[in-house]
């Protein structure tokens, strides 16, 4: 299907919006800049998202939750082992995440620190995403023990829990760290704990 005009010019702001986010954080976030990167005006800009939270809104769902899509929620939706596709999406994350992901952290988790204790708005979207995530981790839980993989003691809902909190963790110190063998030595961590909930082998 070929790409309406408005539509890519759209998408070019999103894309440069959410690379000025990142970089700076929202509140920091230039118009001008992204206007730069798109070499757009002002009015072309603002006919697509009248207010920088419009805009802001849109990265998340747009960009930021919709690479969640791709990288991880879609990939578990659709297998039919979900946890053995868990554990190779763990084990291989750190090869598939751009670099500024360590240098610059989780866009998701740098705008949840910043702009959720600010504006309820941007809390109830970003707490979309985190509740999207935490619930597709718990469903490919479930279906793991219907299909006998995961032991059936495992609390299903703490696993998926602990499973998003401490991957964002992992990002989290390594944008501290500067360190991408940290991410992948904590994502190793993590990779152990749910080989852990797996069922023991006869």
């Amino acid at each position: 299907m070929e790409t309406r005009q408005p539509d890519l010019t759209r998408q070019n702001i999103l894309d440069a919006a959410f690379c000025e986010m990142h970089r700076r954080g929202f509140q920091a976030a230039s118009i001008a800049n992204i206007l730069a990167d798109t070499r757009l005006t002002k009015g072309a800009l603002y006919h697509h998202f009248p207010t920088k939270q419009a805009l802001g809104l849109a990265v998340i769902d747009e960009v930021i939750k919709a690479r969640l899509e791709r990288l991880i929620f879609n990939p578990l939706r659709d297998s039919e082992r979900p946890v053995e596709t868990l554990l190779e999406i763990i084990a291989t994350i750190h090869e598939r995440v751009p670099g500024e992901f360590i240098t610059l952290g989780c866009p998701l988790n740098n705008l949840i620190q910043e702009m959720s204790p600010l504006d309820e708005t941007f809390k109830t979207r970003l707490n979309g995403v985190l509740t999207r995530w935490q619930s597709v981790v718990e469903e490919a839980l479930r279906r793991g023990q219907a299909q006998g993989m995961v032991r059936a003691d495992v609390d299903a809902q703490a696993a998926a829990l602990f499973v998003v909190s401490a991957w964002e963790g992992c990002i989290g110190i390594a944008k501290n760290l500067q360190s991408p063998e940290t991410f992948a030595l904590c994502m190793k961590q993590l990779h152990g704990y749910v080989e852990g909930l797996l069922t023991p082998k006869p």
